[in-house]
């Protein structure tokens, strides 16, 4: 599933949002890096303040779908056996 991007409310970057269970106009934003990060905190593993938050989601109780133009095109089977030996 392709999720929709919501700006968020504190670094104003827009991330993916998971839909929450039980309330189909509302999601939950993905994990994220302030922007600020690499100054104030150097290599430490910190999140955005905004990360987790719940937040409208702007397509309320629809699925996102994928492109049909990025489908993988269907493998053909060969015919007849495939030359293996029962085992047992």
């Amino acid at each position: 599933m392709k999720m929709p991007r919501v700006e968020c409310p504190n670094c104003e970057r827009q991330i993916a949002a998971g839909i929450v269970a039980g309330r189909p106009g509302k999601g939950r934003l993905w994990r994220h890096d302030p922007t600020e990060r690499p100054e104030l905190f150097g290599d430490a593993l910190v999140s955005c303040t905004g990360s987790l938050e719940i937040v409208d989601l702007p397509t309320a109780g629809v699925q996102l779908e994928f492109d049909q133009d990025d489908a993988p095109e269907p493998v053909a089977e060969p015919a007849g056996p495939l030359g293996t030996l029962a085992m047992f």
